[in-house]
């Protein structure tokens, strides 16, 4: 507005050099109080232009007005509409209130009046609905700026912001409209609605149901695709904010919507051999709404895996990996950023998706004659390119297509054939048909004729992923054979000795002529090392190959005594050497499990060699935890993108030398680092199994016990003793290992001498204490054995007891009747005599005896049918009372009684 550069500097006409809060607070305060309480609409609409100018100089002039004003300027948006020129003004101040000053230098405590005013315009009573309302008004410029007043309290004050949208009705719906107006408009709610559905689960779905899926890309459409300008990265952005955290939104992207609209952005159109900077940013914000779709985030539940899956599958069915070879492969051409990330996608399309993998696998490349797979041009990219993050991004492909993929494995172990050297030079420089295993082996030999090792550690970390966790491939690669590069070097060589002898190259390159090494030959031992290690395990057949030369462990036992070596370099030998004796199935003395470990403690001591896997898991742990680095979008800018996509690609030496671990972080995955701990807790439980129960040095054979026939007795015995002597000697010989590896277990890595010296005098006092408590275990669980038994006794006493009390009482009962018996025999007997002895009985006093009875008796029956009696009467009385005919119920008893009685 021409007011406003009119009154541009009032400030400082006003208030001269002095710029105090005090007189910023007095000022704005007039203006404001002009403004409310002004009977000129010109003078008003004066006062509004210098508040405006005042606010976007000053940071005083800021905290004063969010102070006091916010009341004022919310009322004129709601109370004078009428007026647009004030209804502007307004506006443009409250954006001037919460938007930043650059002064050049800012400190780092510095208020920032920005943050407090967004926060206390956030909290007016009903600024959000008013702020919405005014998106309907006809005027361009107030729906300008009221949707750039939203888009920076969204900025300052997000939360707050996404909440109060929430709660208005079609709060959302007529953010969604403002896409159809004029192009300004449509781009200014683009970046509004960026803002508001970041980290707001609930707006992303309302307005994916509000059809802005449609809307973003029909603007693509219009502007473009990947030609198109920065209004085509808004679009991208806001698609990736709707796609992430939020599987609901990917299942309606897919089957609403679908993915062809999407994937006709990566389509190359125009001139193909020009990458504008814009282009190149659109290209790579499509791959990463991509990159969503194709592996889940932390916040993605149990079980949504099978949304991946099926993202994967329709993604491919649309012929995505045309497009992505094309971007990442053939388009030598473009940007190392869009290769990059484009092989990056593949790898995540192909990852633990078995139709995926096998569509990939048929792809062909070129056109005819010159046609080769896709995979065999993968590989020339990682034996080729001078790239280390374009190596890793094409390195994450194998390894993608080759991870729980034993047939994929096994097909591409096939083809490793070893050619003659002259013409395997032919091949490579001449045939684009070289086979993939060819191709493989060259890169692995290429350094002898070449001097770079740089190829070679390429090659070794694809045939890693060959064999990894497949033995009948490891087996495969033992068999191969390498010609020597010349005659006078000798005969053929396994592939895995010619390894270990780049492994030994790389050190010499390492520390040629005594300057620090190249951000290259950083990576050289750890790639070769993890090739070495995955080849090792759990194949005894490997660990026979690789220990038929004494000089590699002789090399290894160096490696990790180096105090120069890197502690990933170390760490990893040290692992290496340890599966030589955790899975060594050798029986010849010398190159057994028990040789390599008395070599270990002989040349290292155990102490030292375990903590070598401490110091690396110390560096593993802390690469393993930015494994996936935030990441950083680009910026909005096309010149700030840029800057980002040079630094990629430029700057990636300058900062690779200082700091390689990000890089071994890519080599060394948190994959690898899992497999790494479980492996090492294995190696240190094998080697003090191995250690302290070492194979018996004599063969006892039973036999040798027993006389022979004709053996004298004084040589029997002399061969006895031999044989207890020999026992005897075995026996110390077993019992100062175990001392030993008590002593060196029980020190750390960090003791100092003089602990050292306290640890060592008293080393024999922890074996006594250890043997004591030992015996202390021992003697308790006897302790216990005995207590259980006398447990178990004293229950069987018990029930001996109950049951001879049982007895006890059968005896007395039948004591009692024994004597009752008695007595009743006693008295038969004593009749029996008197009658016998013809003495008569006294007929009367049994007569008496028997009459008395007979009238007890009598009595008794008598008393009992008085009751009868009295019952039948109470009944009959009863029954009278219902109405029931007594002498008719009772008429047939008496005859039933008799009958009863005849028949009985």
């Amino acid at each position: 507005m021409d007011l406003v550069s009119k009154y541009q500097g009032v400030v400082g006409r006003v208030f001269g050099n002095d710029n105090s809060a005090a007189n910023y607070d007095r000022y704005v305060e007039r203006l404001l109080d002009r403004i409310s309480s002004g009977v000129l609409s010109e003078d008003r609409r004066t006062a509004m232009v210098e508040l405006q100018s005042v606010v976007v100089e000053s940071h005083a002039a800021q905290l004063a007005l969010g102070a006091t004003g916010f009341p004022v300027l919310l009322g004129v948006l709601k109370d004078e509409r009428d007026d647009t020129e004030m209804v502007r003004g307004a506006l443009e101040t409250l954006v001037g209130t919460l938007s930043p000053i650059d002064h050049g230098r800012s400190l780092k405590n510095e208020v920032q009046p920005g943050l407090i005013n967004s926060d206390l315009l956030s909290r007016e009573v009903g600024s959000i609905s008013l702020f919405l309302s005014l998106l309907s008004e006809e005027d361009f410029y107030i729906r300008y700026y009221t949707l750039q007043l939203l888009t920076a309290l969204l900025t300052n004050s997000p939360t707050r912001i996404q909440e109060a949208i929430l709660s208005i009705p079609r709060g959302t719906t007529c953010l969604v409209d403002m896409l159809m107006d004029r192009e300004v408009i449509r781009n200014e709610t683009l970046l509004l609605l960026t803002y508001l559905t970041r980290e707001a689960e609930e707006i992303q779905k309302i307005l994916v149901f509000e059809g802005v899926f449609e809307k973003i890309f029909s603007i693509i459409t219009e502007e473009g695709g990947s030609e198109g300008g920065v209004v085509v990265q808004d679009c991208l952005e806001l698609l990736k904010n709707l796609l992430r955290h939020n599987p609901s939104n990917q299942e309606l992207l897919r089957e609403i919507v679908g993915f062809d609209r999407l994937i006709s952005i990566l389509k190359v159109r125009g001139n193909s051999y020009k990458f504008a900077q814009q282009k190149t940013i659109n290209l790579l914000s499509t791959m990463e709404v991509v990159g969503l779709l194709l592996h889940p985030d932390s916040q993605t539940e149990p079980g949504k895996e099978s949304l991946i899956i099926a993202n994967k599958t329709v993604l491919v069915q649309k012929k995505v990996l045309d497009h992505l070879l094309m971007l990442g492969i053939e388009s030598r051409w473009a940007p190392v950023a869009i290769r990059c990330k484009a092989l990056q996608c593949i790898a995540d399309l192909v990852s633990n998706h078995k139709k995926n993998r096998d569509a990939f696998s048929t792809i062909v490349l070129g056109e005819e004659p010159n046609v080769e797979s896709a995979l065999n041009s993968i590989l020339r990219v990682i034996l080729r390119t001078s790239n280390t993050k374009e190596f890793l991004a094409a390195d994450s492909v194998f390894k993608s297509f080759c991870e729980n993929n034993p047939e994929g494995q096994r097909l591409l172990a096939s083809t490793l054939i070893p050619q003659p050297q002259p013409m395997v030079k032919a091949l490579v420089e001449e045939d684009v048909n070289m086979p993939f295993g060819s191709m493989l082996l060259h890169g692995l030999t290429s350094s002898e004729s070449e001097g770079d090792l740089e190829s070679c550690c390429r090659a070794a970390s694809v045939l890693s992923h060959v064999m990894k966790d497949n033995n009948q491939c490891k087996e495969k690669v033992l068999q191969i054979e390498l010609e020597a590069p010349m005659p006078s070097f000798g005969g053929p060589e396994p592939l895995m000795h010619r390894m270990v002898k780049y492994l030994a190259l790389a050190s010499s390159v390492k520390s040629r002529d005594g300057k620090a090494s190249t951000f290259e030959s950083t990576y050289f031992h750890p790639i070769i090392l993890k090739l070495l290690v995955i080849w090792l395990f759990d194949c005894p057949k490997a660990v026979q190959c690789f220990i038929d030369l004494h000089h590699h462990l002789t090399y290894l036992i160096e490696l990790i005594s180096s105090e120069i070596s890197a502690p990933y370099t170390v760490g990893l030998a040290a692992i290496l050497l340890g599966e030589c004796a955790a899975y060594n199935k050798a029986t010849d003395k010398g190159k057994n499990a028990l040789s390599i470990v008395d070599l270990i403690s002989q040349r290292i001591g155990l102490t030292s060699y375990f903590s070598k896997f401490d110091e690396m898991h110390k560096r593993l742990l802390f690469t393993s935890e930015g494994q996936n680095p935030a990441h950083k979008p680009l910026a909005r800018s096309p010149a700030a993108s840029m800057s980002d996509i040079e630094d990629f690609e430029e700057n990636e030496a300058n900062d690779a030398k200082s700091n390689y671990e990000p890089m071994l972080a890519k080599i060394l995955d948190s994959q690898f680092v899992e497999f790494i701990k479980g492996l090492e807790a294995n190696i240190r439980e094998q080697i003090v199994s191995i250690y302290s129960n070492p194979k018996s040095q004599v063969a006892v054979v039973p036999a040798e016990l027993e006389q022979v026939a004709g053996e004298r007795n004084e040589d029997y015995i002399k061969r006895l003793r031999q044989f207890v002597e020999k026992q005897c000697i075995e026996i110390q010989d077993l019992l100062s290992r175990n001392a030993t590896l008590a002593e060196d277990l029980s020190k750390t890595s960090g003791v100092t001498s003089s602990q050292l010296d306290r640890k060592q005098s008293g080393s024999s006092d922890r074996i006594q204490v250890e043997t004591l408590r030992r015996d202390l275990h021992s003697t308790s669980q006897q302790l216990e054995i005995l207590k259980a038994e006398k447990i178990r006794a004293e229950t069987e006493a018990s029930a001996y007891r109950n049951s001879a009390n049982k007895l006890e009482s059968d005896l007395k009962s039948l004591s009692d009747a024994y004597n009752s018996l008695e007595h009743v025999n006693f008295q038969l007997e004593k009749e029996l005599k008197e009658l016998k002895s013809g003495g008569t009985p006294d007929i009367e006093a049994i007569k008496a005896e028997a009459q008395m009875a007979s009238e007890a008796e009598l009595n008794d029956l008598l008393v009992c049918l008085g009751q009868e009696q009295s019952k039948v009467e109470k009944l009959s009385g009863r029954l009278i009372e219902l109405g029931e005919d007594v002498d008719k119920l009772l008429e047939g008893i008496g005859e039933e009684t008799e009958v009863q009685d005849d028949d009985e």
